[in-house]
């Protein structure tokens, strides 16, 4: 069939199989030419098949000839029916891996469920034995309660006030304003139960209770402060409230993995282009902004490089782990440089339609829009005849 964008809002109905293997390919090579990291060698990645998971997978199998288990939930192609771009990712990588002798396995299913839990302790314990590694990083906007049975439902609401603050329609480059209204106490215990750190600790509980977690195993939440133009809908909304929980978390969890001298942590990522963050009003106006900004610098990544430094810069740096005041990994230290945070500030006054051309990056945005779905990719001919049915190797 002839694949094509098809866009709902912010999504994109549609998604390219060969598109998305040169996405994973360009992430390979990537972190190929960075050279060996002396890092984790068994590595468990929740949340694997787009953004910065699937970015760790790789870093973990390519930076650091790793086996990988990738756990995701991503809907399967069928005839004349594309699949979702994380299974064809996950395809990709699998073929990618095996071609060069890496141990990869997938799990499609349900992270937040028991059984998804203990399928994948089952796939540890045959293949691996332990993982030294656990990367957790689902997004999700729901979570059916394996204890409760409760579906719950997140929201993107600022707490207290409503908030109005300038965001633009990335397909159409046009400024408007938005408004929302402020969240319930149930918006916000609802989005701390779906995004904080609860699913992340029963996870690690389980791995630990079943001895698939080697001594002195390391386990990493991603997470996400940013400006101060979109705080009061990101950082001290009902999304924060669920980073808080998610951050307070880390230090639960290795107080209970201490016997085995393993640790949590979490890592403060920069913002970037996702399914997830193309959702949140305001953010990709501040996105373009930032990515002109460090563009012109030098200092703009995606998220491959922003995992491939937190593994060589951070994780297996060969010495102490660096952390903020509250236990943090920074990997959006760049991005928070006081320069670029004014010359933002000071832009926000006055961006409009009119000046964002001049003023901010839409293009970038777009284009890392785009090759989410596996779309914007030169290599590729989109006008030829391409099979849908691409599967995962070892879900076949």
């Amino acid at each position: 069939m002839i694949i094509e964008p098809r866009m709902r809002g912010f999504i994109c109905l549609t998604a390219h199989p060969e598109g998305c293997a040169q996405n994973v390919k360009n992430q390979i090579e990537y972190v190929k030419s960075k050279g060996k990291i002396e890092g984790a060698k068994k590595v468990l990645v929740i949340g694997a098949s787009t953004g910065f998971g699937l970015a760790s997978r790789i870093t973990s199998a390519f930076g650091c000839d790793a086996a990988t288990i990738g756990v995701f939930f991503e809907k399967e192609p069928s005839e004349g029916k594309t699949a979702t771009p994380g299974y064809y990712n996950s395809a990709a990588f699998e073929v990618e891996a095996e071609k060069a002798g890496l141990y990869a396995k997938s799990i499609n299913g349900d992270a937040f469920s028991n059984e998804i839990k203990q399928q994948t302790i089952d796939l540890i314990k045959k293949d691996l034995g332990q993982v030294d590694l656990v990367i957790y990083s689902l997004a999700s906007p729901v979570r059916l309660h394996p204890t409760t049975g409760v579906l719950h439902r997140s929201t993107l609401k600022p707490i207290g006030d409503k908030f109005t603050n300038k965001t633009v329609d990335f397909h159409t480059g046009n400024v408007t304003e938005i408004s929302i209204e402020p969240a319930t106490q149930e918006d916000i215990d609802n989005t701390v139960v779906v995004m904080g750190g609860e699913d992340w600790s029963m996870w690690m509980k389980a791995m630990k209770e079943a001895g698939v977690l080697a001594n002195n195993a390391m386990t990493v939440a991603y997470s996400y402060i940013g400006p101060e133009v979109t705080e009061a809908v990101y950082r001290k909304g009902t999304i924060g409230r669920a980073k808080d929980h998610l951050e307070a978390t880390a230090f639960e969890i290795t107080k209970q993995l201490e016997d085995i001298g393993a640790k949590a942590y979490v890592s403060v990522n920069k913002a970037l282009v996702t399914q997830a963050s193309s959702a949140i009003p305001v953010v990709p106006l501040y996105m373009s902004l930032l990515f002109k900004i460090m563009k012109k610098d030098g200092s703009h990544e995606g998220c491959i490089e922003q995992m491939q430094r937190l593994y060589s810069a951070r994780l297996y740096n060969g010495s102490e782990i660096p952390v903020d005041e509250k236990g943090r990994i920074r990997i959006d230290d760049w991005e928070m440089r006081q320069q670029y945070q004014d010359e933002i500030a000071e832009l926000w006054k006055s961006i409009s339609t009119e000046t964002l051309i001049e003023n901010g990056d839409l293009e970038e945005y777009r284009q890392g829009f785009l090759n989410l779905f596996g779309f914007g990719f030169d290599a590729i001919d989109y006008k030829a005849d391409t099979n849908e049915m691409v599967l995962v190797p070892s879900l076949k």
